[in-house]
């Protein structure tokens, strides 16, 4: 599948194709949503949003990393010899880094401004100085870098119907929806790593502070104060979903079922979450194989479609038989415009 991927998106040189299969690799690995969610892209597409991914995915285990033997003077190091191999790669074209070669490949590519990239490692560098954010528009800061411009540095691979800039917020705020997501489920292990991102003034506002978290970790007890500030974070995620939906019917149709899938089953975890009782500070909340599979199966069949869709369009229009034309449709009763549902 590898080489079917590679060869559809044109990509001959041997380091680079290397490049691209390391990052599939940490993709398939890792985002087990996200890479199920890929496999519906046009299959000349995949490799850049490997690449996006494997990009991102190499910052953030340097930076959240659970091995305690590597410190944060270490970390710091390896990200900073990241970032400027990142530097010199978008600006040469070429890196031994294999995810930075890729990145800079597709970056060029698909003409992905450089400042995405930019504000994203700045994001993964206060990481290891900040445990905690204030406010939620302290943690949206935050978020723009780590998560908003993942969706911007999609977008040109994906594809819109619309001009870019008007589906840029909406491809911004999925990847915020995504992030608070991952937020909300990985409440326990963010707190082993000695961070709190649920925003402070929310937890106080329902009686809970870092010290009742750490309490609850260690303890394995529950106490409904914090359940109460895990629904309203469910509800603010949700709300976010809300922002982002409309992007979906800007996108390029044969890309609308990857990231309907995506939405889809990154909205099934907050599901999980509350059908587990909000248990997250104890352990993570997963997405059945089942419900997975069905959202998967739903989004092959959209594919299908969209792809019939877009070799209709690309086909030359049949001349009409005259024989055979309607009758001509009165202009004071116009036919009804039908939209398409991503």
């Amino acid at each position: 599948m590898t080489d079917r991927e590679l060869d559809a998106a044109g990509i001959t040189d041997p380091s680079l194709r290397e490049a691209y299969t390391h990052c599939r690799r940490l993709n398939a690995r890792h985002g087990k949503t996200y890479f199920l969610a890929t496999r519906l892209l046009p299959v000349e597409r995949r490799p850049a949003v490997h690449a996006l991914y494997g990009f991102a995915r190499w910052a953030d285990d340097i930076v959240d990393s659970l091995d305690t033997t590597v410190g944060p003077a270490l970390r710091s190091a390896a990200l900073g010899r990241l970032q400027e191999s990142l530097r010199t790669g978008l600006r040469e074209g070429h890196s031994t880094e294999p995810v930075v070669l890729a990145l800079a490949e597709t970056a060029r590519r698909y003409a992905i401004d450089h400042q995405h990239f930019s504000d994203f490692m700045t994001a993964m560098r206060s990481d290891l100085e900040v445990t905690g954010y204030e406010t939620y528009a302290d943690l949206r800061g935050y978020m723009h870098g780590s998560a908003a411009v993942i969706g911007l540095q999609m977008l040109p691979v994906l594809g819109t119907v619309v001009p870019r800039e008007e589906a840029a917020p909406h491809a911004a705020a999925l990847g915020v929806a995504f992030q608070l997501t991952n937020f909300l489920r990985d409440v326990g292990e963010d707190l082993d790593r000695g961070r709190v991102y649920l925003p402070a003034d929310l937890l106080r506002a329902h009686g809970v502070d870092r010290d009742l978290l750490r309490w609850s970790r260690d303890t394995g007890r529950r106490d409904r104060r914090i359940t109460r500030a895990l629904k309203a974070v469910e509800g603010l995620t949700r709300g976010v979903y809300r922002e982002a939906a409309p992007g979906l019917a800007m996108l390029d149709p044969v890309a609308r079922p990857c990231i309907r899938t995506a939405f889809v089953l990154y909205g099934g975890i907050l599901d999980a979450i509350a059908d587990d009782g909000y248990a997250v500070v104890h352990r993570r909340a997963v997405v059945p194989h089942r419900r997975r599979a069905a959202v998967a199966l739903d989004g092959l069949v959209r594919l299908g479609v969209a792809r019939l869709g877009s070799r209709a369009d690309a086909r030359p229009p049949a001349l009409p038989d005259p024989r055979r034309l309607p009758a001509p449709v009165p202009r004071s009763s116009p036919r009804p415009a039908h939209e398409e549902v991503a």
